[in-house]
């Protein structure tokens, strides 16, 4: 449950908004990935990046509906490539093999421009 807790989520997000600024990542106007599986807490945890993102200058969300992409799916979205709309990378929220739910596991993971 720490997952949901606080400023947990943020916080992670937050840190690698940073670390994508520091690191000469086009954020401001670019386009960020952002789904999951469809786990527990998916839904609250992807409008939370979402709302973040364009706080941070994010100029477009790809987002499955309903926030639905496989991590497979995700990744290969990231390293989609079209008309100059091309995404820096993407939020999963996955708890990947392990089992999922309010007193099991949430997962996030950040994936580059390559997925």
């Amino acid at each position: 449950k720490v997952f949901m807790e606080g400023n947990y989520l943020a916080n992670y997000v937050q840190s690698v908004f940073n670390t994508l600024v520091e690191s000469g990542v086009k954020v401001e106007g670019g386009t960020l990935v952002v789904s999951g599986d469809g786990r527990f807490w998916n839904p609250e945890a992807i409008q939370i990046i979402i709302k973040m993102a364009f706080a941070a200058g994010v100029g477009r969300i790809w987002c499955g509906t309903n926030g639905l992409l496989s991590t497979p799916a995700t990744s290969a979205v990231i390293r989609c490539r079209g008309k100059g709309m091309e995404p820096f990378g993407g939020f999963i929220c996955s708890a990947s093999h392990n089992p999922g739910g309010i007193n099991d596991d949430f997962g996030i993971k950040y994936n580059c421009e390559n997925g």
